[in-house]
């Protein structure tokens, strides 16, 4: 009722339950139009049984807010598989479910008997079986889609069986009809358990399965998935949880057991989309990238409001978004270079003295448009990263690490950038008419250097000459190498004005103060500091060297038996008569010693 009365609490669903809101919501009203009748379908019973009747079944409006519609199950392994009890489909069956997955083949359920079975599969990426046996003999009905099903969205497959016929259909548009056959056996008979997954040696199915309904019953995956290894209850996906480490604008792709990145349309390659993809170009090499209407149509990824068609089906821009990241230490040189059919052109130049220049020639001004990016010179060896984006008239400019920096076209220019022909990349070799500034000043002898992670719109043409091998529509000349020399602008983000000792408005007195630029003289007091521990040092090293030499000084007196006063006695006996008095005392004395 919400859809028809314009009421529902998100405008984009036409039922309060199809916004998968957490609130549980409802719809409620009085239906007055026929065409308003929620009938599902019109089921009819078996003529051909004695007490059949036919039916009408008018059922509810089928809201995808309800629990069973969304009741789900992830296998992750081959061999994941979660059972149930036996399908009880005799004289009838009716399958249905979604699913989707990355895998080209796997079983989706299977219930056997001694030799009765009934199973529904995944045979290749484009075709889906429904095969059963009644005691006939087997019996396979094969739907075939126009493009694979493997592609992570999802699919329904329905399928039924009955003493008339059997039904395949898959998403509701490929359909295959089985007549039964006149005689025979009529009854399926099956033993074992309703495995849904992987069962008895068959390739198991690797991705999602929900609202799985047999003969009307809704099996509750989810329940049996919390108590079932290698099944997980829902389907949220590893993007959900994951995509985000997609980066550089990577796409995420559902994996049966995690996820990858699909960089085919960004500049980059590696398992996250972050690894630069760069070549160095010696002197007259050139990249040149044909941007023909249905290459720019398809890989550019642009809307209808960006690309318009012309009469002759000519592809004109409205807006450009151009990346890129070079180093070089030569100039003048081109860097970019977009063509036409016409004189429009777009041009990304380096100057004489290493400045960088926009240029554009829509139309309708005499001189091209020329924005000088930086006054800086840019030639200088070191890589550094471009961000251009236009938008009409306005044009917005980011170099390096610095803030982007916006312009306008002037009132007289064109707006659109007629009839896209080239991308040129180092050099421009190009027919028809080319700005002669172009070819004077910058084009001879040619860039010479590294450019890195080139991407213009959704193209990236220096990836596709590295990875196509000279394949259509990217082709080049001269030598070229895979390298990431220019992949990586400086880190070191712009010193601010207040604190720059060149800017003119800082403040800064010359002599150059240098406490002004380091706050608190950091530098000043570690001078200091490292000047008296070294001091300190030294004093307890020339310490330790006195204290060790003057420990091993040894200093004392030595005795010997000669009696003082012998050297002038006449004898030695008279010398020991004459000192006997004070022999005890020279004795005692004789024994001093000291030892420091």
């Amino acid at each position: 009722m919400c859809g028809i009365e314009r009421n529902c609490t998100d405008s984009k669903y036409y039922c309060n339950c199809d916004a998968d809101q957490k609130q549980w919501r409802e719809d409620s009203g009085l239906l007055v139009y026929k065409d308003h009748l929620p009938v599902s379908q019109v089921a009819i019973g078996d003529t051909n049984r004695p007490g059949s009747e036919a039916k009408l079944t008018v059922g509810p409006l089928r809201c995808h807010g309800d629990r069973s519609y969304w009741n789900a199950a992830s296998f992750n392994t081959p061999s994941s598989y979660l059972h149930f009890s036996t399908f009880q489909g005799e004289t009838s069956a009716d399958i249905s479910f979604y699913f989707k997955t990355s895998a080209p083949h796997g079983v989706f359920l299977e219930n056997l008997g001694n030799t009765d079975f009934i199973r529904l599969e995944l045979k290749s990426s484009t075709v889906v079986s429904f095969s059963f046996d009644v005691g006939n003999g087997p019996v396979e009905l094969n739907v075939h889609s126009p493009s694979p099903v493997n592609d992570d969205q999802w699919h329904r497959v329905s399928a039924e069986r009955n003493t008339k016929e059997a039904i395949l259909t898959l998403d509701q548009k490929y359909k295959e009809i089985r007549p039964a056959p006149t005689q025979g056996h009529t009854r399926l008979e099956l033993y074992s358990q309703l495995y849904v997954g992987a069962s008895g040696g068959q390739r198991g199915f690797l991705g999602c399965i929900r609202s799985l309904k047999m003969n009307g019953v809704t099996l509750d995956l989810e329940e049996r998935a919390n108590v079932t290894p290698g099944v997980k209850p829902g389907c949220s996906g590893h993007c959900t949880s994951f995509g985000m480490y997609c980066r550089n604008g990577g796409k995420c792709v559902e994996k049966y057991n995690g996820y990858s990145c699909d960089c085919t349309s960004t500049a980059y390659d590696g398992p996250s989309c972050t690894k630069d993809v760069g070549g160095f170009f010696e002197a007259g090499t050139l990249v040149r990238y044909n941007l023909t209407t249905d290459m720019v149509a398809a890989a550019s990824g642009l809307d209808d409001k960006s690309i318009t068609h012309s009469v002759s089906t000519e592809t004109n821009l409205t807006r450009e978004d151009l990346t890129f990241s070079f180093s070089t230490s030569t100039s003048p040189s081109v860097l970019v270079f977009v063509s036409s059919k016409t004189q429009d052109y777009m041009a990304v130049v380096l100057r004489l003295n290493g400045t960088l220049q926009l240029r554009y020639n829509l139309g309708g001004l005499r001189e091209p448009f020329t924005i000088d990016i930086d006054q800086r010179n840019l030639a200088n060896g070191q890589p550094h990263t471009v961000n251009i984006s236009r938008v009409e008239r306005d044009i917005e400019i980011q170099l390096d690490h610095y803030p982007s920096v916006s312009y306008t076209l002037p009132e007289a220019s064109d707006v659109q950038f007629n009839r896209i022909k080239s991308l040129f990349l180092g050099k421009v070799f190009e027919t028809g008419h080319i700005d002669p500034v172009i070819i004077e000043k910058y084009n001879t002898p040619g860039f010479v250097g590294c450019l890195s992670r080139v991407q213009f719109n959704s193209i990236a043409p220096l990836k596709a000459a590295l990875r196509s091998r000279g394949s259509a529509p990217v082709t080049h000349q001269g030598k070229l190498v895979e390298s990431n020399c220019g992949a990586s602008p400086l880190t070191i983000p712009p010193m601010s004005a207040a604190t720059d000792p060149w800017h003119l408005d800082a403040g800064a007195d010359f002599p150059f103060n240098e406490e002004r630029v380091i706050p608190d003289g950091v530098n000043r007091n570690s001078a200091i500091i490292g000047g008296i521990i070294a001091v300190v040092i030294f004093t307890i090293l020339c310490t330790l060297v006195f204290l060790i030499r003057y420990m091993f000084r040894h200093k004392g007196t030595y005795h010997t038996n000669e009696a003082k006063g012998a050297e002038s006695s006449e004898s030695a006996d008279a010398a020991i008569i004459g000192t006997d008095t004070n022999f005890t005392e020279t004795i005692d004395e004789s024994k001093k010693e000291w030892f420091i």
